[in-house]
């Protein structure tokens, strides 16, 4: 049996919590021929899921223009996403043309628009796996309305044709496909214990560490400066940091594949800080929520989804806003000393999110 997943490639939250739905079914079916069809970093997928596991590349949606990881280009995103959705019978033509060939069985979206399309035509049926929809994204930019406004129907059309929705908390979105939602909990990747992690990579513990994260659209921040300056350990990927980053004793530079080489992975990195200091996303906020990090979070630009999880994030996380010009300028020390100073949420939130997904697809 094939399941094709359609993933859309803005920042990794999507690709994570699939590729952890894709590990969860093939623990149930290790038989199961899963294909994914995205445009997400190869080495991601290598990273984090079986080698069975098939990447063909595909540009599957234009999420939203980041000129960096904190800024966002309105107006190329609208431009952008009009030039994908002017021709979206064609593509979705293309897309069930390749679904028959692959004689798949199942379409999993998370999220575009194209998939739950593609397999209706293709008579597959589709379910999307998400905390927000594209039409409630773009909905939010007013230049949508006036210079795009068939992109918004285009989407929600193409939402509609979707066999079911499972839909995750933190969420925005999903009217076309309300007949069809059932809410699941958090999927999030769950790291090894804090105490193990350290050991293996050596951290200190009488300073807090602090882990960078910001998703890899390009950001210059001095880690190591700023880690000399607030007293912390500063844990950053080479993902992450400027490629003059050193690696110091406050300072720690991880190659993310000398890391997977010894078995350790990013959310083993989120369990064994403190604090994660980010801009908010799904992926991000439920790697703390899973591993029980506070989050230290600042302004990501006019994104929809920002008001939605900064509005949840306090009942789940140990969580502060830090200011943009404290991020960049590396005063952190205060608010890091204040996150961790705030009590856990008083009850653990589900993070199963996985496992219940993968149930429900199978039975179907």
């Amino acid at each position: 049996m094939a399941i094709v997943f359609y993933i859309s490639s803005h920042g990794f939250g999507h690709a994570t919590r699939e590729i952890e739905l894709i590990n969860a079914l093939l623990t149930r079916r290790p038989d199961l021929d899963i294909v994914v069809r995205s445009d997400i970093p190869r080495w991601l997928l290598e990273l984090s899921a079986p080698a069975q596991v098939t990447l063909q590349p595909l540009e599957t949606d234009t999420g939203v223009l980041q000129i960096d990881s904190l800024t966002l280009n309105e107006e190329e995103t609208v431009r952008r996403a009009a030039a994908f959705y002017e021709d979206f019978d064609s593509r979705v033509e293309a897309e069930a043309a390749v679904l028959r060939n692959l004689r798949a069985s199942m379409v999993v979206a998370d999220v575009p628009p194209l998939a739950p399309a593609a397999a209706k035509r293709a008579g597959v049926p589709s379910v999307v796996v998400a905390n927000f929809t594209w039409d409630w994204i773009y909905g939010a930019y007013a230049s949508f309305h006036t210079a795009a406004p068939r992109v918004l129907e285009t989407i929600r059309v193409a939402y509609a044709a979707t066999t079911a929705a499972l839909r995750l908390p933190m969420h925005g979105g999903f009217e076309p496909m309300l007949p069809v939602t059932e809410d699941i909990p958090l999927i999030a990747r769950h790291g090894r214990s804090r105490e193990a992690t350290r050991e293996r990579l050596g951290l200190e513990s009488h300073r807090p560490v602090v882990l960078a994260s910001f998703g890899g659209f390009g950001l210059s921040i001095p880690y190591d400066e700023i880690a000399r300056r607030n007293h912390l350990t500063i844990v950053v990927t080479d993902f992450e940091a400027r490629s003059d980053t050193p690696s110091t004793e406050l300072c720690r530079k991880f190659d993310r594949r000398a890391l997977h080489s010894v078995g350790i992975r990013y959310e083993d990195l989120v369990a064994a800080s403190d604090v994660v200091v980010s801009k908010p996303g799904y992926g991000i906020v439920s790697e703390c929520v899973a591993n029980r990090a506070a989050l230290l979070y600042t302004s990501r630009g006019h994104f929809a989804e920002f008001d939605v999880l900064t509005a949840e994030m306090p009942r789940l996380l140990r969580c502060r806003l830090i200011s943009r010009d404290d991020l960049l300028h590396g005063n952190w020390s205060t608010a890091v000393e204040a996150v961790l100073e705030q009590p856990q949420p008083p009850e653990a939130v589900p993070t199963d999110g996985a496992d219940v997904a993968a149930e429900r697809i199978l039975k179907m």
